[in-house]
């Protein structure tokens, strides 16, 4: 479904159209199929992602892929997400279900309490979205507005599925069914920020990702070595609601 179609379902007001505007902050969930500790995690994602003021997206990782069981949601491209991550932050490894905040920092995601918390205690040191965001449709275009602020950022489309439920038959999670919530299944470049309010128009046709019934907008700063750094600003739309 293109990014269009999105906006056009929120545009005719459906009852299964969402979106989440001035979220508390973003949650990037790295977390795998054929890994034992992830189940907790996937469930503490869903638990924000139905509570409804917290951008969460789950990236699933390949690395796992070998104990016997593919992750068909995991891709290469989410393992390296998750590995600039790291070298960002000065880490020598990385490791599932890890939740990294806002861009900013790093912990287990297996608690929906501690991560909420996390974000309130970040945004309240100054560490949260401070750069607001909306999108909309007119005419054949998408319109991403974005404010002023400080400093220079890419701006990210982040598609996702929004909901899949799986019954995983081998490896670390054999007989499980885990409900897994907003599957990241592509990340694009659209534009770029550098601390002036700003609007970017795009053609809707040509964001039409694999496969999705949502997206998420970044406003994300990279460090020198391009690695992603802060999101500075988010939100977040969907077709369906789960």
């Amino acid at each position: 479904m293109i990014l269009g179609a999105l906006l056009a379902g929120l545009a005719l007001g459906s009852a299964q159209a969402g979106a989440l505007k001035n979220p508390l902050g973003v949650i990037e969930l790295f977390t795998s199929q054929g890994c034992s500790s992830c189940p907790p995690a996937d469930k503490a994602a869903a638990t924000l992602v139905d509570e409804g003021d917290v951008i969460v997206l789950a990236y699933h990782v390949d690395y796992w892929n070998y104990l016997g069981w593919t992750d068909q949601m995991s891709s290469p491209e989410n393992t390296k997400r998750q590995y600039d991550y790291g070298a960002a932050m000065g880490r020598s490894g990385v490791y599932t279900p890890q939740a990294v905040l806002n861009g900013r920092s790093e912990m287990v995601g297996t608690s929906s309490t501690k991560l909420h918390q996390s974000l309130e205690a970040m945004k309240a040191k100054g560490d949260g979205l401070s750069v607001p965001i909306d999108i909309g449709m007119e005419g054949d275009e998408v319109q991403i507005n974005i404010g002023a602020g400080s400093g220079k950022a890419d701006v990210l489309v982040v598609y996702f599925n929004s909901r899949q439920q799986v019954e995983i038959k081998d490896g670390e999670n054999k007989g499980k069914t885990i409900d897994y919530r907003n599957i990241v299944t592509d990340v694009q470049t659209v534009g770029m920020w550098h601390g002036e309010a700003k609007s970017i128009a795009l053609p809707a046709r040509v964001l039409e990702p694999k496969k999705s019934d949502g997206c998420a907008i970044l406003l994300q700063s990279t460090d020198a070595r391009g690695n992603p750094g802060p999101i500075l600003g988010a939100t977040l739309m969907t077709a369906k609601n789960g």
